[in-house]
């Protein structure tokens, strides 16, 4: 039976080049797991309930797609199984 895991991560924008005009990708690096669940939907749940918390107590933090952006914005994931330490495990490529 798959295991379901909500972890917290601190979130970010990378460049990732300039074709196009330039293109950024979403980053993240885990800062804790938070909880494990044997169901799917209840992990998704509770994501939800976090990052609705997160969105009021980071009101006053700089947008992340700010150019003045410095870090300190955080999201609840879900993710099955272990959590991976960052995301995306490789860099995207223009395609």
């Amino acid at each position: 039976m798959a295991e379901f895991t909500v972890a917290f991560y601190e979130i970010d924008r990378a460049y990732g080049g300039p074709e196009e005009g330039g293109w950024w990708y979403s980053t993240g690096h885990l800062e804790r797991m938070h909880r494990v669940f044997k169901c799917e939907e209840a992990a998704y749940e509770c994501a939800r309930r976090a990052n609705r918390l997160l969105e009021v107590v980071q009101r006053g933090k700089r947008d992340l797609d700010s150019v003045t952006y410095c870090g300190g914005r955080f999201a609840a994931e879900v993710h099955e199984g272990l959590p991976p330490q960052h995301y995306p495990e490789t860099r995207p490529f223009y395609e």
